[in-house]
Formats: C-alpha cells, sequence, structure tokens
C-alpha cells in the first residue's frame, strides 16, 4: 500500500499523478503501459477534483494506491476534507465545448467501479478500482 497526503494546490496534483507513476512501476506495472496509464489518469482525475471542489484552506489531500494482485485490482483512493459529495455529470448534459465537469466520466469510462465513501473525519474519500490486465484477460 502506498499512502501520501499532498498540498490542495495543482503541485500537490501534479506530483500525485507523478508518484502514482512511480509507485506502480516499483510494484510492477510499467510506466507508459496501459494499466499504468488508467491509474494515473484515475488518479489525476481524482486528485484535481480535490483540489479544485474538495479544497479546505490549509488541510491536504491524501491518496492511497493498493495494488491487488490476486484479485488484479488497483484501488485508487483520494480522500479531502470538504462535505460536499462529488456531482457526476451526465454525458451529454453539457455543452461540449464547456470548462470541466467531465473528469468523474473519464473515471467511470477506465475504471471498472467507482464510489464515495465517508472517512474517520471530515470530508470523504473517493475511489475507483482498475483491473490489470494480468486477471482480467484485456487490456486495461
Amino acid at each position: 500500500m502506498f499512502v501520501q497526503r499532498f498540498s490542495a494546490t495543482r503541485r500537490g496534483a501534479r506530483l500525485a499523478r507523478r508518484l502514482a507513476a512511480h509507485r506502480l512501476d516499483l510494484w510492477g506495472v510499467p510506466y507508459g503501459s496501459p494499466a499504468s496509464d488508467t491509474v494515473v489518469l484515475v488518479v489525476a482525475e481524482l486528485a484535481a477534483n480535490a483540489v479544485l471542489h474538495g479544497r479546505v484552506p490549509g488541510r491536504d489531500f491524501e491518496l492511497r494506491l493498493r495494488c491487488d494482485r490476486a484479485s488484479g485490482v488497483v484501488r485508487v483512493e483520494v480522500a479531502d476534507t470538504h462535505p460536499a459529495q462529488p456531482d457526476p455529470r451526465r454525458p451529454g448534459a453539457d455543452p461540449v465545448d464547456a470548462d470541466g465537469g467531465r473528469g468523474l466520466l473519464l473515471v467511470a469510462a477506465v475504471a471498472e467501479r467507482w464510489g464515495v465513501d465517508g472517512r474517520g473525519g471530515p470530508g470523504k474519500a473517493v475511489w475507483a478500482e482498475c483491473a490489470l490486465p494480468e486477471a482480467s484477460g484485456r487490456t486495461v
């Protein structure tokens, strides 16, 4: 398991994405592989949401990664201290040229499943599970 707190800034979100790619490589999911790219995309979207929508001044967000080879899943969790729940947009609900609002649609499209859980303190944890190709028999 990998757990790290990051400042709720663009720089913190970028660092979370880079460290996720590095950790995956250490776990045997190589940089640039379809599985790595999928997990890094999910981390990028969830970290960006934590920074843009879940930011509470003076509070960080937390990234947790867990690679379970037995079940063939990488679980990504991003927790922030803001009480608001994510509000995913419906496909086609916004104009094509609208800025933002599609991050959770991307997560839903590439992850096996995703959701939101409460946490021990204030806020929530948004999570997603991404399949590893060895377990699912398909490219992630």
